[in-house]
């Protein structure tokens, strides 16, 4: 057996997301399993280097990840010397949106397999130019789409390849949660302030729209068109320094698309609503045969042979209960983290060179989305997506 070590820079990653998806639940937990086994003969085990700008945030992340299986993590604020060190073969970025083409620009300077967080960039044009960036440097590049690969997502994808909903007619996706605005001590806000200023890369729209594109054309046909309503429904927040601030980017989208092959999708995204459904996203999908409804994790079922007949009298209690009748998908398979997934197979990609289709140029597409939902909501109407 031939164990292959990857050095791989993570940039950026004392966030929360940086730290739990991508260190720890990701690269972490692959060197705990004992790497990436491609085949009898060969093994890939990664070797991460922390960088950022803050060295005590990130000594601490690395003293408090290191332990005896994956030994003490390193570290550094010195970028280009890293850069400049061969071992290290990758380059991830977790940063802020703003700040990440000069950091792409700079690691594909320095030969580096590039990855990244969504989305690439707030303009079309700008992820569009990281991507050629990337392809014109030569060096494998990708984008992170996790949402293809939690269990609920792919009990839809099982079920519409084994044929359950007939024709798809529609797709109806809500997300979101209330964030707490933090001016209550004991309800301290559970999202970073950034979220909330458009002049720091915030927005729902821009984030958000980025997700269901990829969820969208992986799982139901191509988008080719979108009306979007934005809204900053919350005008003011409390900080991380605790001084109150004014929300200057929209805390909830809600977007309906077009899809080329006919089928509609609404989507509600919120920051700003309360849980009463089974999951922060849902995703229903309604067909000719039998409609599903999938959670992040679970997903339920009615085929149309077990569908009820309601008859509308508001002027009696509801007979029916609706949540009877619908059956819940067994696990058929092992489900893994989905953003390990996803690393895993971006690692095969840079080391042995197996497919890996999500690249910058399919992350644009989503950036893409987000700009049209922008300008639809600007401008109160349809916006036509043109091909990438």
């Amino acid at each position: 057996m031939s164990i292959r070590t990857i050095g791989i820079i993570l940039n950026g990653v004392t966030g929360r997301m940086g730290t739990n998806q991508h260190l720890v639940r990701s690269i972490l937990a692959i060197m705990k399993q004992g790497g990436i086994k491609v085949s009898d003969d060969l093994t890939i085990m990664p070797k991460p280097i922390l960088t950022g700008r803050n060295e005590s945030k990130l000594k601490a992340l690395a003293d408090k990840y290191s332990d005896a299986q994956v030994g003490k993590i390193a570290y550094t604020t010195d970028l280009d010397k890293v850069l400049a060190d061969a071992s290290y073969e990758v380059f991830f970025d977790s940063s802020g949106t703003l700040q990440r083409a000069a950091f792409v620009e700079k690691a594909v300077k320095a030969g580096k397999a590039i990855y990244c967080e969504k989305p690439t960039a707030i303009t079309t044009d700008e992820a569009l130019r990281l991507a050629k960036v990337c392809e014109d440097g030569g060096v494998k590049n990708g984008v992170v789409q996790d949402k293809l690969w939690l269990p609920g997502l792919r009990k839809l994808q099982m079920l519409k390849e084994q044929g359950f909903f007939g024709d798809i007619l529609s797709v109806r996706g809500e997300f979101g949660y209330w964030v707490f605005e933090g001016h209550v001590a004991d309800q301290q806000a559970q999202r970073p302030s950034w979220n909330y200023r458009a002049e720091d890369g915030g927005g729902m729209i821009i984030d958000m729209l980025c997700h269901w594109r990829y969820v969208i054309d992986n799982l139901f046909g191509n988008v080719k068109s979108v009306s979007c309503v934005g809204a900053t429904h919350i005008p003011t927040r409390v900080d991380e320094q605790g001084k109150t601030y004014k929300c200057t980017s929209d805390d909830s989208a809600y977007s309906t698309f077009e899809l080329e092959n006919g089928i509609l999708c609404h989507f509600n995204s919120s920051w700003n609503v309360r849980v009463r459904r089974d999951d922060l996203l849902t995703i229903q999908v309604d067909g000719t045969k039998g409609t599903a409804v999938a959670g992040l994790r679970d997903c339920w079922v009615q085929h149309v042979s077990a569908t009820p007949k309601p008859v509308w009298n508001p002027d009696i209690p509801q007979p029916i209960n609706f949540y009877e009748g619908w059956s819940k998908v067994p696990e058929a398979t092992t489900y893994d983290n989905a953003f390990k997934i996803q690393w895993e197979l971006f690692l095969k990609h840079v080391v042995v060179g197996t497919p890996f289709r999500w690249t910058l140029r399919e992350g644009a597409k989503g950036v893409q989305l987000a700009e049209a939902g922008l300008q639809s909501w600007k401008e109160r109407k349809w916006v036509d997506l043109a091909k990438i």
